[in-house]
């Protein structure tokens, strides 16, 4: 059995590619994909086979195809600018006969109207359409995300937002690293639709309370309008696009999108979710 992990310079994909290794793939059987494969050299030097993989170039997908069974996608980063490249992945896979695909979508991405789910809907489409055995495992938001609120936490005391009491059910990037690794290799997940998220959903008053702890200071949590988060935005010289973008993603983490807290990755990985507080700790080395 072979396995390609697309996007393996990236923190995800890199993490994905230990969480195999550590679960027994022997690293003759991983694939590891990148635009530039001189950025993942170190897996080259651990017997990981190396490829050239470029969403937006189909002859390099198509190569680092050759011998694969088993794929993970991991979704590009650029929101409104990866559906092509997406299906660029999905149509070479349908053509080398790849057995399963596990694609990295958004929370609720099929069933919340917002501006992050549309590519990742469209995506999730394609992959149905092209007959292709799946499973599609939709990641929450990485308490990694909020490095740089704990910053500026860390200088200012106070962590502002307009998302006002909604909860959100943040994990770890190496928990759903974890997640998409056991999708990808374990046995019973074709077909399936994971809502990936951490145990337990939280507000911004816990967060400035585990800000707290990690920064032996008092932080606070300043609520935000919706005006004044876009007015601070601009501020910094943000065009209105993403102004637009970032706000309405408050609305929608305001609107619940975030908020599930089931314990489905945590039954698939087989021990809990970090917590808020560890994953903030890790977060300031």
């Amino acid at each position: 059995m072979t396995y390609l992990v697309t996007a393996a310079n990236g923190h995800l994909g890199r993490l994905v590619i230990e969480a195999l290794v550590a679960r027994g793939i022997d690293p003759a059987e991983l694939v590891a994909g990148a635009r530039s494969p001189e950025k993942i050299e170190d897996f080259a030097a651990r017997g990981i086979r190396t490829v050239e993989l470029d969403y937006d170039r189909p002859e390099t997908i198509a190569a680092a195809l050759e011998g694969v069974d088993r794929v993970l996608l991991i979704s590009g980063s650029a929101p409104g600018a990866r559906l092509a490249g997406h299906r660029n992945v999905i149509d070479a896979s349908k053509t080398a006969g790849v057995e399963r695909l596990v694609y990295t979508s958004a929370p609720q991405a099929t069933t919340f109207d917002y501006a992050l789910g549309a590519d990742h809907r469209a995506t999730e489409g394609a992959i149905s359409a092209s007959g292709i055995p799946a499973v599609i495992v939709r990641n929450s938001w990485y308490t990694e995300n909020y490095a740089a609120d704990l910053d500026r936490a860390a200088e200012t005391g106070v962590v502002a937002s307009s998302v006002g009491d909604a909860r959100i059910a943040s994990a770890s990037r190496i928990d759903y690293a974890e997640g998409a690794a056991v999708a990808l290799v374990g046995d019973g997940h074709v077909g399936r639709v994971y809502e990936f998220a951490g145990d337990v959903a939280w507000t911004f008053d816990d967060f400035a309370a585990a800000a707290s702890e990690v920064l032996g200071r008092e932080v606070a949590y300043q609520r935000l309008t919706s005006d004044q988060l876009a007015a601070g935005l601009e501020a910094a010289g943000l065009d209105a696009g993403t102004v637009g973008f970032v706000v309405g993603l408050d609305q929608a983490i305001a609107g619940g999108v975030l908020s599930s807290a089931d314990g489905t990755l945590s039954r698939i990985i087989g021990r809990p979710t970090t917590p808020l507080v560890d994953g903030l700790r890790a977060l300031r080395g």
